[in-house]
């Protein structure tokens, strides 16, 4: 079980199974004290973190490690409330001398077979990836 406690104001802390804690706040105009991360933000970069995970593992059994991974994540969202995600966009940017071939096969298995939150989140949302190479 992970746990989710008000803090003070609109800030709550997440902590999960093992202890760690995520702080999640409202902005200004929605009340909190502007100091974390908001929710719908944390759920993205869960996403994020799931894959990343994921691509660095079957990365590195390629025996190809990128120097560097980040993933840029933008999200549109549904006008009408609660305004879910209709459209999750991944940009991997790869860093070092690591093949295309290699990073297309392990985001493809990240998203499609082994990423808990991508197999969540495209139950709801258009998930797309792209990816850029940032060769030495």
């Amino acid at each position: 079980m992970v746990t989710v406690t008000l803090d003070e104001g609109m800030r709550f802390i997440g902590r999960g199974k093992d202890g760690h804690e995520v702080a999640m706040d409202a902005s200004l105009r929605g009340g909190g004290a502007d100091s974390a991360s908001r929710p719908i933000d944390v759920l993205l970069f869960a996403l994020g973190g799931c894959s990343g995970m994921d691509v660095m593992t079957i990365l590195r059994k390629m025996k190809t490690e990128p120097d560097s991974l980040r993933i840029e994540i933008d999200g549109e969202r549904a006008e009408e409330h609660p305004r879910p995600f209709t459209k999750i966009h991944l940009t991997y940017v790869v860093g070092g001398d690591v093949p295309e071939e290699n990073v297309k096969r392990a985001i493809g298995l990240s998203l499609e077979k082994y990423c808990p939150v991508a197999s969540t989140l495209a139950g709801v949302a258009e998930i797309t990836s792209e990816i850029r190479i940032e060769r030495n």
